[in-house]
């Protein structure tokens, strides 16, 4: 039985359209069939409701792997619900299991499924879009498949409708092989995030969100630089094989 789709028409997309009341442009560009990466800003806990309530396609997250370890009644219960629905498990450790993790949701793309990832790897803290983490970069490169940019905006409930802005498909094949290169990785991810900040609207702080919000818990004071775009200043790699 396909669990997510039984969820998604019974509970989430129900529930998104009474609670969020979305607006949803750009659907159409998220290709029918293949492996895709979505990457999109994350402004709050609805992100990863709505994002796959409104994508055409069904897709998958990759979540922490202490959602998949019951330990009482409710972590049983959110355990089964996460495996039922096909939700990848990333081991948050470093080292071989964070590894380990990242090769499950290759597979995935590999396998031609659509997978939902938040660049920034947590909620922003104060509405703005924050530097995004390589990993978008790693995945692309290595799975071969394009990023789907998404800008979200108005994502808690409210009397401000959601909206969801589904961007063209953005092509890194011309770095394949190059995924071990930083610049080239930071590059890359410096794309996504420009283009998710194109559909979000957002102002940009060149600063990692969790650096961030581990100051504010501290109450220390942290000196962030707000950029007009992502990679601002950057000189973008030469593409493999081409005359510098």
């Amino acid at each position: 039985m396909n669990y997510f789709r039984l969820f998604k028409r019974g509970l989430f997309k129900p529930l998104i359209r009474v609670l969020l009341r979305p607006r949803v442009i750009g659907g159409e560009r998220v290709p029918t069939t293949g492996g895709a990466l979505v990457a999109g800003n994350h402004l709050s806990g609805w992100d990863t409701l709505v994002v796959p309530a409104m994508l055409p396609r069904q897709m998958t997250f990759p979540a922490k792997a202490e959602l998949f370890v019951a330990r009482g009644p409710v972590s049983w219960v959110v355990a089964r619900f996460v495996t039922a629905v096909g939700i990848l498990p990333m081991d948050r450790a470093g080292g071989r299991a964070s590894a380990s993790s990242m090769d499950v949701v290759l597979d995935a793309l590999r396998e031609g499924k659509v997978v939902g990832i938040f660049p920034e790897g947590t909620r922003s803290p104060d509405g703005r879009l924050y530097r995004g983490r390589t990993g978008v970069a790693r995945l692309a490169l290595s799975a071969g498949v394009p990023v789907i940019p998404v800008g979200l905006r108005n994502t808690q409930p409210g009397w401000r409708r959601t909206v969801v802005t589904f961007g063209e498909p953005l092509d890194f094949s011309a770095y394949a092989g190059a995924g071990n290169d930083r610049d080239v990785l930071r590059h890359v991810t410096d794309s996504v995030m420009a283009a998710i900040q194109d559909l979000s609207g957002q102002r940009y702080v060149d600063a990692y969100a969790t650096g961030v919000k581990t100051a504010l818990r501290e109450g220390r004071s942290l000196d962030v630089v707000e950029l007009d775009r992502p990679g601002q200043g950057r000189v973008a790699p030469p593409v493999p094989g081409s005359r510098a």
